[in-house]
Protein backbone atom coordinates (compact mmCIF):
# COMPACT_ATOMS: atom_id res chain seq x y z
CA UNK A 1 0.00 0.00 0.00
CA UNK A 2 1.41 3.12 -1.14
CA UNK A 3 1.90 5.89 1.64
CA UNK A 4 0.19 9.04 0.86
CA UNK A 5 2.42 12.12 0.17
CA UNK A 6 2.97 14.71 2.87
CA UNK A 7 1.37 17.91 2.38
CA UNK A 8 3.11 20.89 1.17
CA UNK A 9 2.95 24.05 3.10
CA UNK A 10 2.74 27.06 1.13
CA UNK A 11 4.96 30.07 2.52
CA UNK A 12 5.52 33.68 1.37
CA UNK A 13 8.47 35.51 3.20
CA UNK A 14 8.21 39.76 3.32
CA UNK A 15 11.12 41.62 5.08
CA UNK A 16 13.41 44.66 3.04
CA UNK A 17 16.48 42.70 3.38
CA UNK A 18 17.99 40.61 0.70
CA UNK A 19 20.44 38.35 3.30
CA UNK A 20 17.45 37.57 5.75
CA UNK A 21 15.04 36.76 2.45
CA UNK A 22 17.61 34.46 1.06
CA UNK A 23 18.32 32.88 4.37
CA UNK A 24 14.46 32.48 5.12
CA UNK A 25 14.21 31.00 1.88
CA UNK A 26 17.52 28.58 1.95
CA UNK A 27 15.80 27.32 5.56
CA UNK A 28 12.50 26.54 4.80
CA UNK A 29 13.01 25.17 1.06
CA UNK A 30 15.83 22.48 2.78
CA UNK A 31 12.41 20.75 4.30
CA UNK A 32 10.77 18.69 1.62
CA UNK A 33 6.96 19.35 3.54
CA UNK A 34 7.56 23.52 2.86
CA UNK A 35 7.54 25.79 -0.34
CA UNK A 36 8.17 29.30 -0.46
CA UNK A 37 5.88 30.48 -3.55
CA UNK A 38 7.00 34.46 -2.92
CA UNK A 39 8.93 36.78 -1.87
CA UNK A 40 8.11 40.73 -0.75
CA UNK A 41 10.30 43.37 0.40
CA UNK A 42 7.67 46.22 1.01
CA UNK A 43 4.79 46.49 2.98
CA UNK A 44 2.86 46.88 -0.21
CA UNK A 45 3.62 43.71 -2.59
CA UNK A 46 2.77 41.45 0.70
CA UNK A 47 -1.32 41.81 0.84
CA UNK A 48 -1.45 41.25 -3.74
CA UNK A 49 0.89 38.44 -3.51
CA UNK A 50 -1.25 37.38 -0.41
CA UNK A 51 -4.08 37.19 -2.40
CA UNK A 52 -2.36 35.55 -6.22
CA UNK A 53 -0.80 33.20 -4.63
CA UNK A 54 -3.00 31.91 -1.35
CA UNK A 55 -0.06 30.96 1.15
CA UNK A 56 -0.60 28.65 4.08
CA UNK A 57 1.30 31.20 6.28
CA UNK A 58 3.32 34.56 5.87
CA UNK A 59 6.66 35.73 7.25
CA UNK A 60 6.44 38.96 7.81
CA UNK A 61 8.78 41.53 8.77
CA UNK A 62 7.18 43.84 11.79
CA UNK A 63 9.03 46.89 10.47
CA UNK A 64 8.97 47.46 6.66
CA UNK A 65 8.76 50.52 4.08
CA UNK A 66 5.30 51.07 2.50
CA UNK A 67 1.92 49.97 4.31
CA UNK A 68 2.49 49.49 7.79
CA UNK A 69 3.37 45.67 8.77
CA UNK A 70 0.24 45.22 11.45
CA UNK A 71 -2.29 46.94 8.37
CA UNK A 72 -0.67 43.83 6.51
CA UNK A 73 -1.72 41.86 8.89
CA UNK A 74 -5.11 43.20 9.31
CA UNK A 75 -6.04 42.77 5.40
CA UNK A 76 -5.04 39.05 5.33
CA UNK A 77 -6.66 38.45 8.28
CA UNK A 78 -9.89 40.69 6.41
CA UNK A 79 -9.41 39.01 3.35
CA UNK A 80 -7.82 36.05 3.70
CA UNK A 81 -8.69 34.63 7.02
CA UNK A 82 -7.45 31.12 6.53
CA UNK A 83 -3.74 32.30 6.39
CA UNK A 84 -1.79 32.38 9.12
CA UNK A 85 0.76 35.17 9.83
CA UNK A 86 4.46 34.82 11.85
CA UNK A 87 5.81 38.05 12.48
CA UNK A 88 9.39 37.85 13.04
CA UNK A 89 10.78 40.90 14.62
CA UNK A 90 13.78 42.85 16.46
CA UNK A 91 12.03 44.44 19.07
CA UNK A 92 10.55 42.76 22.30
CA UNK A 93 8.72 46.19 22.89
CA UNK A 94 5.41 45.43 24.43
CA UNK A 95 3.35 47.87 21.98
CA UNK A 96 4.91 46.55 19.24
CA UNK A 97 4.03 43.11 20.43
CA UNK A 98 0.00 44.32 21.43
CA UNK A 99 -0.33 46.13 17.73
CA UNK A 100 0.76 42.85 16.20
CA UNK A 101 -1.42 40.39 18.67
CA UNK A 102 -4.31 42.92 18.08
CA UNK A 103 -3.97 42.82 14.33
CA UNK A 104 -4.82 39.63 13.73
CA UNK A 105 -1.28 38.05 13.68
CA UNK A 106 -0.90 34.12 14.88
CA UNK A 107 2.79 34.01 16.32
CA UNK A 108 5.33 36.81 16.94
CA UNK A 109 9.31 35.63 17.59
CA UNK A 110 12.40 38.00 17.68
CA UNK A 111 14.95 37.13 15.25
CA UNK A 112 17.50 35.95 17.50
CA UNK A 113 15.59 32.85 17.23
CA UNK A 114 17.98 29.72 15.69
CA UNK A 115 16.86 29.08 12.30
CA UNK A 116 16.92 25.67 12.60
CA UNK A 117 13.50 26.25 14.35
CA UNK A 118 11.74 28.44 11.67
CA UNK A 119 10.28 25.43 9.89
CA UNK A 120 8.60 23.88 13.00
CA UNK A 121 7.27 27.37 14.15
CA UNK A 122 5.75 27.18 10.63
CA UNK A 123 4.46 23.69 11.17
CA UNK A 124 3.20 24.67 14.41
CA UNK A 125 1.26 27.75 13.73
CA UNK A 126 -0.29 26.04 10.21
CA UNK A 127 -1.68 23.75 12.94
CA UNK A 128 -2.97 26.20 14.12
CA UNK A 129 -0.96 27.01 17.71
CA UNK A 130 -0.23 30.42 18.38
CA UNK A 131 2.99 31.64 19.61
CA UNK A 132 3.30 34.88 21.18
CA UNK A 133 7.16 36.61 23.00
CA UNK A 134 6.49 38.85 26.06
CA UNK A 135 8.85 39.79 28.23
CA UNK A 136 6.51 39.65 30.65
CA UNK A 137 5.34 36.02 30.06
CA UNK A 138 6.03 34.83 34.08
CA UNK A 139 4.33 32.21 36.08
CA UNK A 140 5.71 33.54 39.41
CA UNK A 141 5.79 37.60 40.52
CA UNK A 142 9.54 38.68 41.41
CA UNK A 143 9.53 37.54 45.35
CA UNK A 144 7.38 35.10 45.11
CA UNK A 145 9.94 32.06 43.60
CA UNK A 146 11.63 31.68 40.15
CA UNK A 147 10.46 33.39 37.52
CA UNK A 148 10.17 30.89 34.22
CA UNK A 149 8.50 32.08 31.17
CA UNK A 150 5.81 30.09 30.24
CA UNK A 151 7.83 27.68 27.96
CA UNK A 152 10.16 27.04 30.59
CA UNK A 153 6.81 26.06 33.01
CA UNK A 154 5.66 23.62 29.80
CA UNK A 155 8.73 22.02 29.67
CA UNK A 156 9.25 21.88 33.29
CA UNK A 157 5.92 20.26 33.26
CA UNK A 158 6.60 18.31 30.79
CA UNK A 159 9.90 16.66 32.37
CA UNK A 160 7.98 16.41 35.44
CA UNK A 161 5.48 14.11 33.73
CA UNK A 162 8.54 11.74 32.52
CA UNK A 163 8.94 13.06 28.77
CA UNK A 164 11.92 13.02 27.18
CA UNK A 165 14.18 15.69 25.43
CA UNK A 166 12.90 14.12 22.35
CA UNK A 167 9.52 13.55 22.81
CA UNK A 168 9.18 17.63 24.24
CA UNK A 169 11.18 18.72 21.06
CA UNK A 170 8.36 16.80 18.97
CA UNK A 171 5.42 18.40 20.60
CA UNK A 172 6.88 21.50 21.30
CA UNK A 173 7.34 21.49 17.18
CA UNK A 174 10.81 23.05 18.15
CA UNK A 175 14.85 21.55 17.59
CA UNK A 176 16.24 18.96 20.70
CA UNK A 177 18.73 21.55 21.06
CA UNK A 178 16.46 24.43 21.87
CA UNK A 179 14.68 22.51 24.40
CA UNK A 180 18.06 21.64 26.00
CA UNK A 181 18.70 25.06 26.20
CA UNK A 182 15.25 26.07 27.67
CA UNK A 183 16.43 23.22 30.18
CA UNK A 184 20.05 25.12 31.03
CA UNK A 185 17.79 28.16 31.86
CA UNK A 186 15.17 26.37 34.04
CA UNK A 187 18.09 24.53 36.04
CA UNK A 188 19.57 28.22 36.38
CA UNK A 189 16.62 29.58 37.94
CA UNK A 190 15.39 26.60 40.26
CA UNK A 191 19.05 26.25 41.47
CA UNK A 192 19.64 23.11 40.13
CA UNK A 193 22.04 20.56 38.33
CA UNK A 194 20.41 18.46 36.68
CA UNK A 195 16.40 16.94 35.52
CA UNK A 196 16.09 15.56 38.73
CA UNK A 197 16.91 18.30 40.55
CA UNK A 198 14.18 20.21 38.61
CA UNK A 199 11.77 17.74 39.12
CA UNK A 200 12.05 17.71 42.59
CA UNK A 201 12.11 21.40 43.07
CA UNK A 202 9.12 21.16 40.92
CA UNK A 203 7.21 19.54 42.84
CA UNK A 204 8.17 20.92 46.22
CA UNK A 205 7.23 24.10 45.62
CA UNK A 206 3.99 23.48 43.73
CA UNK A 207 5.29 24.70 40.18
CA UNK A 208 3.69 21.29 38.56
CA UNK A 209 0.60 19.13 39.92
CA UNK A 210 1.13 16.07 41.62
CA UNK A 211 -0.69 13.81 38.55
CA UNK A 212 -3.81 13.04 40.90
Amino acid sequence: MEQSEQPVLKVLVADDHPLILHGLRRTLEACDDIDVIGEARTGDEVVPLVERRRPDVVLLDMRMPGLDSAECIRRIAASQPDVKTIVLSASDDRATIDSAVQAGASAYVLKSVSALDIPSLVRQVAAGYTLFHSPADTVAEAGEGPELTAREATILSAIAGGKTTRAISAELWVTEHTVKFHLTNIYRKLGVSNRSGAVRYAFEHGLVGDGS
